[in-house]
């Protein structure tokens, strides 16, 4: 079983870099990245030191409902080449850890699937909860801050 790990939605972060509204209806924040730690949520890599990046709320479920969590994430404030491939993007091989959220297809925390797990078991545990017939897609966050991270679905 292969799985996929999907940047935030092109859209939304284009929509954000030209000036759109966040999640919370906001202008994205314009500071400059720290470096290590500073991940950016589209090329899935840290945004390196010392270049514009942009701090802001994103949501990423198409609309509003209990389960629809929002937090804070950065963007490179430049265009970006979107993660694309397999196994881990850089931006989860920092973290010792990460906390994993199996969904269901309307978008729903499926309970029993929110687990830490270490980096090394990350693909394996998302691949174990995406075989259950309710599961639609993972989201992995910060196991610290509970940021949003990536998404991770099954390989057509």
């Amino acid at each position: 079983m292969t799985v996929i790990l999907h940047p935030l939605d092109p859209d939304f972060v284009t929509a954000v870099r030209a000036g759109g509204p966040d999640a919370n209806g906001q202008l994205a924040e314009r500071t400059v990245s720290a470096g290590t730690g500073m991940a950016c949520r589209s090329c899935l890599r840290d945004v390196p030191e010392g270049a514009p990046m942009l701090v802001l709320a994103a949501r990423p479920f198409p609309c509003l409902q209990p389960y629809a969590e929002t937090g804070p994430i950065f963007l490179c404030a430049a265009d970006c080449t979107p993660w694309e491939g397999y196994g881990l993007p850089p931006i989860l091989k920092t973290a010792p850890d990460a906390l994993l959220k199996g969904y269901s297809p309307d978008h729903r925390i499926v309970y029993g699937t929110g687990r830490v797990v270490s980096r090394d078991r990350l693909t394996d545990y998302a691949a174990e909860v995406l075989s259950r017939a309710d599961v639609a897609y993972v989201d992995v966050r910060s196991a610290r801050n509970n940021c949003f991270l990536t998404r991770i679905t099954l390989a057509p």
